[in-house]
């Protein structure tokens, strides 16, 4: 079963919901507003279902998520929530190949919600790395984490909002973003792991390389390299073979896992060989989201 665990595909409610806002997140025709990023021109054909189903060509399963930066996770809960509906209502009738990532308020934390959400099929729960980064944000969404566990499905951990204004229009992606996700792979290891044992999590972008720093991290008092969690996965999202490697070189390929991010990258080719890219978009998946291999 050949999988893409990271893509956005802005259903027609998700477009809606977001054109009648006027204040950010919205969208004004097809111009994106977010706060702490400049207004970014969307491409219609990025969400088209056509156009994305003839890409997908040749996956058995496609993830699509809700898209953390707008920060609707973060909004008010009469705000958030029915956007969040709307969004599961249409992920739930995406066709073949698809699948979805559930979302969550984070301002109305409700486990029995997310259980129902979860009970209608989706692959696990998504949340921005900006909740999840400190030992207060993991302990304030542990009642969520709980119901992930009871389930057996796994937790998605995606960059949130970006906060600071300014630069150019990379700068949210590479710093930002990155940082958000060096701090929840470490926050999780932390303060996440003790609490939550069992749970598997797959980090977005290769965790922002975060693992690489498992030097720096014992000369200052960790522990680190030779200590490799099995059921925390990292993506490969915006990275290539270069990054993917080194990753490989830290942890080992079981817990390197196929994403693209589509519509904004493509998956990368690990360029390890045949095993390892099998490894990456079959086996490792495979056991991330506790489905059985596909042997066709």
């Amino acid at each position: 079963m050949t999988v893409d665990v990271h893509q956005h595909l802005w259903t027609p409610a998700l477009i809606d919901a977001l054109r009648c806002r006027t204040a950010p997140p919205r969208l004004d025709g097809w111009t994106l507003h977010l706060y702490g990023e400049p207004a970014y021109e969307v491409d219609p054909g990025d969400h088209d279902l056509t156009g994305r189903l003839a890409l997908n060509e040749g996956l058995d399963l496609a993830l699509v998520s809700l898209s953390s930066p707008l920060g609707i996770e973060s909004l008010p809960p009469e705000d958030a929530w029915p956007i969040i509906d709307a969004y599961h209502e249409d992920a739930l009738d995406l066709p073949a190949p698809f699948g979805a990532w559930a979302a969550t308020c984070l301002v109305d934390i409700d486990p029995a919600r997310l259980a129902k959400a979860l009970d209608q099929g989706f692959a696990g729960l998504q949340l921005p790395a900006t909740a999840v980064g400190t030992g207060a944000g993991l302990a304030r969404v542990a009642p969520l984490l709980d119901v992930l566990a009871e389930r057996d499905l796994p937790l998605f951990v995606h960059p949130g909002p970006a906060t600071e204004p300014g630069g150019p229009g990379w700068w949210p992606a590479v710093v930002p973003y990155v940082q958000q996700m060096h701090a929840s792979w470490h926050a999780f290891s932390a303060f996440g792991r003790p609490r939550h044992p069992g749970l598997r999590v797959c980090f977005a972008l290769l965790a922002g390389l975060a693992p690489l720093h498992s030097e720096r991290l014992i000369n200052r008092g960790g522990e680190g390299r030779g200590l490799v969690d099995p059921d925390l996965f990292l993506e490969t999202s915006s990275y290539g073979p270069r990054a993917i490697d080194a990753i490989v070189r830290e942890l080992g390929i079981d817990v390197v896992v196929n994403g693209s991010d589509e519509p904004y990258a493509r998956a990368p080719d690990p360029a390890l060989g045949d095993a390892a890219r099998h490894a990456v978009a079959v086996t490792n998946p495979s056991r991330l989201l506790n489905r059985k291999e596909s042997r066709k």
